[in-house]
């Protein structure tokens, strides 16, 4: 009988949101955004459908996007990668700058994607844990507390919505110039302060975010990086040394195109952060605690009903949130922000069943 595999490499992977297709449902799970994407993605996604270019390959170096981006956040275009979702850009930067002995560092409630990555690609790992109240504590990430070869958190973190200030992220870079520090800005628009200030004057620093949350664009898959260029001409030796083509030609045209359209950005990010306002207060009506929150989710619990309890309850009505069923959060609920309409109907069923629930 073979053995083939012991040659297998075997990694527990990342677990998505469900992604549920039912008519009359609520997807408030995975923090999409509720409005639809600028009429000028669209746009151009018929431009390119209409031209005769699609049989040939896309632009590798993803030029008309990347000047797109350049121009908006006013860097050269030889500071800005690209990718397919920030996910992408993320796995392609672990592979790049963590290749050191010692253990990269990173929250225990964060993104649960980079135990994967640094599972899967055999890096060291230590898991520095928030405090009491969800938040990184910045002099644990000081090298000369723990020495490590290289950090990654998201700001605003994720589940937690909550943000570190632009002053603990340049003490935690001011500590470790010798390693790549990485902001994972998936939020950042709603609210947060952006670390890309800081990048003039700290050559390790990674800023990356994504077109999914903030500009509407999650199922075309646009992920992207600020950095030095020195530090994004090795993040480009890793990606074309791994896949050349990673965006196509509707992303490119349609990304590029979402981003110039700043005014739509503006008016869709104060929709939802006007929203995610109203519905603080609303869940705190409820019997809801959470942290203050920089995304576009709130992660809340109950005083008296568990999360599980009520995660079922709404699965059952077809309103979809997110669960985690970890050590410290599992009595929490990630919701993220919808229209009014959807968040409204939310409440109206959390009003009924938690009435009842306490009879």
């Amino acid at each position: 009988m073979s053995n083939w595999e012991k040659n297998v490499r075997k990694v527990v992977p990342y677990v998505p949101g469900e992604q549920p297709h039912e008519a009359d449902m609520i997807k408030l799970n995975t923090n999409e955004n509720p409005y639809p994407p600028s009429p000028k993605a669209a746009e151009a996604i018929k431009r390119v459908a209409e031209e005769d270019t699609l049989r040939l390959y896309p632009d590798p170096t993803a030029a008309e996007l990347v000047q797109a981006i350049a121009d908006v956040y006013h860097v050269s275009p030889k500071q800005i990668f690209v990718g397919v979702g920030s996910d992408d850009v993320l796995a392609m930067a672990f592979m790049t700058y963590f290749n050191s002995d010692k253990p990269i560092l990173f929250p225990d409630i964060t993104y649960s994607f980079y135990d994967v990555w640094a599972e899967e690609f055999r890096i060291p790992y230590k898991q520095i844990p928030l405090d009491e109240n969800f938040c990184i504590v910045p002099e644990q990430y000081f090298a000369e507390n723990h020495p490590n070869g290289g950090i990654v958190f998201p700001n605003p973190n994720a589940p937690t919505g909550v943000e570190l200030s632009l002053s603990a992220i340049e003490s935690i870079l001011q500590h470790n110039p010798d390693v790549v520090v990485i902001v994972d800005e998936a939020y950042v628009d709603f609210g947060a302060a952006t670390a890309q200030p800081l990048l003039e004057k700290y050559e390790n620093l990674l800023v990356v975010q994504t077109t999914s949350k903030s500009r509407s664009l999650a199922g075309m898959r646009i992920g992207y990086a600020i950095g030095n260029e020195k530090m994004i001409s090795y993040l480009n030796d890793v990606k074309y040394s791994f896949n050349s083509y990673t965006m196509n030609q509707t992303t490119i045209a349609a990304g590029a195109a979402a981003i110039r359209d700043v005014e739509y950005f503006r008016k869709t990010v104060k929709k939802v952060v006007e929203t995610r306002e109203w519905s603080k207060e609303e869940l705190k009506k409820l019997g809801f605690s959470f942290e203050d929150s920089k995304s576009n989710f709130i992660f809340a619990t109950h005083k008296s009903v568990p999360a599980r309890k009520i995660f079922q309850a709404l699965r059952e009505r077809h309103i979809y949130v997110r669960y985690f069923e970890k050590p410290r959060i599992d009595n929490y609920l990630r919701i993220t922000i919808g229209t009014r309409e959807e968040m409204q109907t939310l409440f109206d069923f959390l009003k009924d069943y938690l009435t009842e629930s306490s009879k």
